[in-house]
């Protein structure tokens, strides 16, 4: 990775909260600068406080002080406005529509340590490192299953996936929309919901469906969170 690149975005204001989270997206355009004309142009009023580029280059767009507009309608444990408690990060990727893809290995090498430094800086706790999907499961897919949690988990940045064998609660379709609304996701749109859980928990199949494995990880994220 090479030095960070200052690119201001005139596409923020300032926060009502403290931060408490950090958000990562994909880009979901076409190229790296057809994403980065949109997130500094006036017009789009979005935009991210880093940009990742697939070479490993890092941009700087918002200062970190100050409320980036990349969340938008989003909620994540009771916080509503995503955007004042969050840093965002976009991680250039053509996404779902364009042509999805492996985030490589100077993407990925460059994103950790910029992750680090901004959990550091606020005190993020892993639960709190969030991808867009989860904040709004009803409207965003990104950064999808294809992006590498389990590193992240790896060095503490983000949750890991539970390894240990829970039984299955065998809770009903309801009960598990209750266990994900008490995890911290929106539940409105449940089959959303459940596969933004997914994406993030059990990528390998992302169907909607709450079966026994679903159940049990997240029976397990429960108890992890109950005792601290």
């Amino acid at each position: 990775m090479t030095g960070m690149i200052d690119c201001p975005s005139p596409n923020f204001d300032d926060r009502a909260l403290p931060v408490t989270m950090l958000v990562l997206h994909y880009t979901g355009m076409q190229d790296a600068a057809s994403a980065i004309d949109w997130l500094v142009n006036p017009v789009s009023k979005v935009s991210s406080h880093y940009v990742v580029s697939e070479d490993g280059q890092v941009l700087r767009l918002v200062d970190e002080e100050k409320r980036a507009w990349h969340a938008g309608r989003s909620l994540w444990r009771g916080i509503t406005d995503v955007n004042s408690a969050s840093v965002g990060i976009e991680i250039v990727n053509p996404g779902h529509e364009w042509g999805y893809r492996p985030f490589p290995e100077e993407q990925m090498a460059a994103l950790m340590p910029l992750v680090a430094g901004i959990v550091a800086r606020h005190g993020i706790a892993p639960a709190n490192v969030v991808g867009h999907s989860d904040v709004a499961p009803a409207r965003k897919v990104d950064p999808g299953e294809l992006f590498d949690w389990e590193r992240l988990a790896k060095a503490r940045l983000a949750l890991a996936r539970p390894r240990r064998g829970l039984a299955d609660p065998l809770w009903t379709p309801g009960g598990f929309l209750l266990a994900l609304d008490r995890f911290g996701y929106d539940v409105a749109d449940g089959p959303a919901a459940v596969r933004a859980f997914q994406r993030r928990f059990r990528p390998e199949t992302v169907d909607g469906i709450a079966d026994g494995e679903c159940r049990a990880i997240l029976l397990s994220l429960l108890l992890d969170r109950e005792q601290g």
